[in-house]
């Protein structure tokens, strides 16, 4: 039998709900896997424990997950405590502190999920984004000075070092290699403006480019990549976006495969020096906590994601073709894919796929 211990952080509002079907949908992998168990270890952590102990985590947070196979977080977000607060007490605490350099965003258009786009389908749009994940944008270096008078001014500094930079880049190359797809990795940049940090991250992705010669390579200002890819999605496979780019078109990309309830996404050490931390991309939209009408889906492929990591194989593609059985009934999906189902009905359907598919 082997044991993966996971570090649950259901967080605030529906990150709770959904998070209740990604372990159910967990439970019936290795059930139908068999030899695997997976145990559970639930930490209260998010904006309502922000706001009884003054922490989004006990200060000594990172030292309890350290030990964890894996890192699963709900979503963070709650009504009086500002955005700010809840990303760099938790969110950025961790991706840092581990060393989670990789934000891997599956931008993947299933058949039944709606799509904005007229005349695409799921096989136009079926991409990979690599975010850069500790350094650039959310570096957290900078600060205010003369604070509340005419003359305040606010410094926010980009960070980029070689040794992070190469090491995406590598990532990105090797993912762009191994994927079936077009063979074609595109460098997300805004060069023509930012004439130090994005020359820069141009010139490393220059330098690696040529020990890729089978690979198709090209560069895109950010600005044009987001009418790109609302023109024509086929025409990406793998792209790698500093912290902020990536940030801004993955939200682009949920769009595309049917909204963010689709969107899963994994911070990952690929050293495996810490734990990696696998998270939906939505919010937690507290109003809609505890309805039962939240879409687990992006909950649910982050699980996928999770095993990915985990174990070998394609096993977990299982769960991928599961969703789209779902898909396929409007009877078992959420009110935001024009059902009427639950969230956890949406998640005892996806399990029972599960198990379909691994029996």
């Amino acid at each position: 039998m082997k044991e993966f211990n996971i570090a649950v952080i259901p967080g605030d509002g529906i990150g709770i709900d959904v998070m209740h079907e990604g372990t159910k949908v967990l439970d019936a992998f290795a059930e139908a896997h068999g030899g695997l168990k997976f145990n559970y270890r639930n930490l209260p952590w998010g904006c309502e424990y922000y706001l009884k102990t003054g922490g989004m985590m006990d200060e000594n947070g990172l030292d309890i997950l350290q030990d964890y196979d894996s890192v699963l977080l709900g979503a963070v977000g709650f009504p009086g405590v500002p955005d700010h607060v809840s990303l760099h007490g938790l969110l950025l605490k961790i991706r840092q502190g581990f060393n989670q350099y990789i934000n891997l965003r599956p931008v993947r258009l299933l058949p039944g999920a709606p799509c904005p786009l007229k005349d695409k389908g799921p096989e136009d749009i079926n991409f990979v984004v690599i975010r850069e994940n500790v350094e650039g944008e959310y570096s957290n270096v900078g600060g205010l000075r003369f604070e509340n008078r005419p003359e305040e001014i606010a410094i926010q500094t980009a960070v980029f070092t070689r040794k992070n930079t190469e090491k995406v880049m590598r990532y990105a190359f090797e993912l762009t290699k191994k994927r079936n797809q077009k063979k074609k990795l595109t460098c997300v940049t805004k060069s023509n403006a930012l004439n130090y940090s994005m020359v820069f991250w141009d010139k490393i992705f220059g330098e690696i480019a040529p020990e890729y010669p089978e690979l198709e390579t090209e560069y895109t200002h950010v600005d044009a990549l987001v009418m790109f890819m609302v023109q024509k999605p086929q025409n990406y496979d793998v792209m790698v976006a500093s912290n902020l780019f990536g940030d801004i078109i993955t939200d682009l990309g949920a769009g595309l495969q049917g909204g963010l309830g689709f969107a899963g996404s994994a911070n990952l050490n690929p050293e495996r020096e810490y734990p990696s931390m696998f998270e939906p991309v939505h919010g937690s939209a507290p109003k809609y906590a505890g309805k039962g009408i939240a879409n687990p889906i992006a909950m649910v492929w982050t699980v996928k994601m999770m095993l990915d990591h985990l174990l070998e194989g394609d096993m977990p593609e299982a769960i991928v073709g599961a969703i789209t059985d779902v898909l396929a009934d409007k009877n078992k999906v959420t009110r935001d894919l024009g059902g009427t189902a639950t969230t956890s009905s949406v998640g005892d359907a996806l399990a029972a796929a599960v198990k379909k598919r691994l029996s």
